[in-house]
């Protein structure tokens, strides 16, 4: 080979995809975690709020680590105590119940701060509101979600549906930046979200909708495209939350207990966003 055209093969472009996560190790983690959400929600579905209750323990517990970063302290025993009875409540009884579990929540962390000084009251009572509404309340319309006698279909839908914006915009986003250069979706909040990855994240997830709402729900086709769509957006703009939160914060990854995906939070914070948007669509729309 010529001193040329090995200076010129040195000069060719690198071709090679990053991914920006260990792959093997994310769909390891992805199918065990939809594999116990699919034998809880096909089995004994009430089942599938304790695994729920785990995971977003979990995920407080990560955002009370990443909020101690700024010297935020969270009272963990309220906002837990008060999650799981909004959990609970959103599941056995009526809506009503969850807001009162909310408002009781309210008063224990009030109650429960004030014996640690007036040093950042606010602040720490701000933290542990928004840590309840953020996990709890939100979780809380899965649990109402999976309440009717078809939840556990119900919520297998919203399961899939949210995965697959994560599965279409990933896919779209590696395949397609090569051809495209890949334009950036809002750059400051998360660089690597682009336009290519929402319009992969969307088609998938229409078309999930749409074949999902009359396979599992006797819906109309209609419906599902309409939920779909829903999906996607609420998965994107939880997305984007969560990586506002992390900047704020100035940290990475929530955790990183799970391989390949960072913190439980980075999992379930699109899931978070999506809960009440599918949950609201479905009971007007599946009767």
């Amino acid at each position: 080979m010529s001193a040329e055209s090995a200076e010129a093969e040195t000069k060719q472009p690198d071709r090679h995809i990053s991914t920006g996560r260990n792959l093997p190790a994310a769909i390891g983690i992805g199918v065990l975690l939809g594999g116990l959400a699919l034998l809880t929600l096909l089995t004994v579905k009430a089942t599938f709020l304790i695994y729920m209750g785990v995971a977003l323990a979990l995920a407080l517990h990560e955002l009370a680590a990443a909020f101690r970063t700024k010297d935020i302290h969270v009272q963990l025993a309220p906002v837990a105590l008060g999650g799981a009875a909004m959990l609970t409540a959103g599941y056995w009884a009526a809506g009503g119940a969850v807001a009162a579990a909310f408002a009781l929540t309210l008063l224990g962390v009030l109650i429960f701060r004030m014996f640690l000084g007036a040093d950042g009251y606010v602040r720490d009572v701000s933290a542990a509101v928004f840590a309840t509404a953020y996990l709890g309340l939100l979780g809380a319309c899965v649990s109402a979600m999976l309440a009717p006698h078809d939840g556990g279909k119900r919520v297998l839908t919203f399961i899939i549906l949210t995965i697959c914006s994560d599965i279409g915009g990933y896919f779209a986003g590696i395949t397609l930046k090569p051809l495209t250069g890949g334009h950036k979706m809002a750059p400051i909040i998360s660089p690597k979200k682009t336009w290519e990855g929402l319009a992969g994240s969307a088609v998938l997830s229409i078309v999930a909708g749409a074949i999902l709402l009359p396979a599992l729900l006797h819906g109309h086709w209609w419906q599902g495209i309409i939920t779909g769509a829903a999906a996607v957006a609420a998965a994107v703009f939880g997305d984007l939350a969560e990586s506002m939160i992390k900047r704020d914060l100035g940290i990475k990854d929530m955790g990183s207990l799970l391989p390949g995906h960072g913190g439980v939070l980075d999992r379930i914070d699109s899931l978070l966003f999506c809960a009440p948007v599918v949950w609201l669509l479905l009971a007007l729309f599946i009767k």
